[in-house]
């Protein structure tokens, strides 16, 4: 990385010292639960199947904060995030503490719908301040995400390992969840409501950027929910080597995002989608034919250095073509499109693992990459200001 590309990013991140701390939240719970599938998995007796489909209870979660979060913006205002942090903390110990499929499933709803709405805030902060400063700074704050996740995957691994019990876990991770919070109250750009009601909202644009979002947050949330389980399982590999899944997931991804941060200002945002789809999709092939834990870390890797940045990319195109009285809104409706591949893909590839096994599961994602591509083709077609 060369001295300029280290100065970008670490102006970035200066930038946007708030909501990255917000994005390291959400990296730091979503790693933990990612790390503990296995245990959590066998905790309520669930086969590959019924995990899934009770993984879509994110999902419910979810769509209520795609109309939900504006609101809670607008009326919290700069109090928005480190309330939404601690409203995330005060769930985090459901998965722990549900004992059948039903409590579980109850559980993924709230941790959703929590950290749906955090999640929305900070990205609309971010874009806030992109707008504010003339600059990407999305690559670099979900890099931060990637480097909680990954550390949190990690030590959750290891206290594991330890015979630390899923509560136990859980229960650290909220209290710092709780502090990381408390210090993020930020000030928010003002919103000409009349202009807001005078203008359309642009839906296009949204759900043409939030398909490319929710192609590469499907990619990612394949190998947060199952690659620990694939290494455990499919490979023979221990707890450790488990949790290094997601966390070589995370490290490659904040790699990624923090090489993002310095491609944006170089290269187009189109030629980033597609080079790094094609990247995860050699990647997802490379873990569906793994033989030992250490070529699925290498598939895992790929996957993750590929479609790092597609996902911020998405938000950012949204967050730079509408008109200010429509960002906080354009961006909450593109994430929350997003955030659906977080859901759709830990419960598909439990159907697809139950019927034919985890290997064609992960052959499948590699299709799947490479529908983003196609999506930002048209997109840079049909909208003549898009890269």
């Amino acid at each position: 990385m060369t001295a300029v590309a280290a100065m970008s990013i670490l102006s970035a991140l200066s930038l946007s010292r708030r909501p990255l701390v917000a994005f390291m939240i959400v990296g730091t719970f979503w790693g933990s639960f990612a790390a503990q599938v296995p245990v959590l998995k066998a905790g309520i007796g669930a086969d590959d199947a019924l995990f899934g489909l009770i993984l879509l209870g994110t999902s419910l979660g979810l769509v209520a904060t795609m109309w939900m979060a504006p609101l809670f913006d607008r009326l919290l205002g700069a109090w928005a995030m480190p309330v939404a942090g601690c409203l995330f903390a005060a769930v985090a110990l459901g998965p722990a503490l549900a004992a059948s499929p039903l409590l579980f499933f109850v559980a993924m709803v709230l941790a959703g719908y929590c950290s749906g709405i955090l999640d929305v805030v900070m990205n609309a902060r971010v874009s806030e301040l992109e707008a504010r400063h003339n600059r990407s700074l999305m690559n670099a704050n979900h890099a931060m995400f990637s480097v909680a996740y990954a550390i949190s995957a990690v030590m959750t691994g290891f206290a594991r390992e330890a015979g630390w019990n899923p509560a136990q876990i859980f229960g650290v991770v909220a209290v710092a969840i709780v502090l990381m919070a408390l210090p993020l109250k930020m000030a928010v750009e003002p919103v000409d409501h009349e202009a807001r009601r005078a203008n359309r909202f642009p839906w296009g644009l949204v759900v043409l950027c939030g398909a490319i979002v929710l192609v590469a947050f499907f990619v990612e949330a394949t190998v947060e929910a199952w690659s620990a389980l694939h290494i455990e399982r499919t490979l023979g590999g221990r707890a450790a080597e488990g949790a290094f899944g997601p966390a070589v997931l995370g490290l490659t991804m904040a790699v990624g995002r923090f090489s993002g941060q310095a491609l944006t200002e170089r290269f187009s945002e189109h030629a980033i989608i597609v080079i790094g789809t094609a990247m995860a999709s050699v990647g997802a092939l490379i873990a569906a034919a793994a033989v030992s834990p250490l070529t699925a870390y290498v598939g895992f890797g790929a996957m993750g250095l590929g479609i790092a940045a597609v996902g911020p990319v998405g938000l950012a195109i949204v967050g730079r073509m509408v008109r200010p009285e429509h960002r906080t809104a354009a961006v909450a409706r593109a994430a929350m499109i997003g955030f659906m591949g977080f859901v759709l893909a830990p419960s598909l590839m439990g159907f697809v693992s139950g019927a034919v096994g985890l290997r064609w599961a992960f052959a499948a994602v590699a299709a799947v990459a490479l529908i983003a591509p196609l999506l930002a083709a048209y997109l840079r077609r049909r909208y003549s200001q898009s890269p």
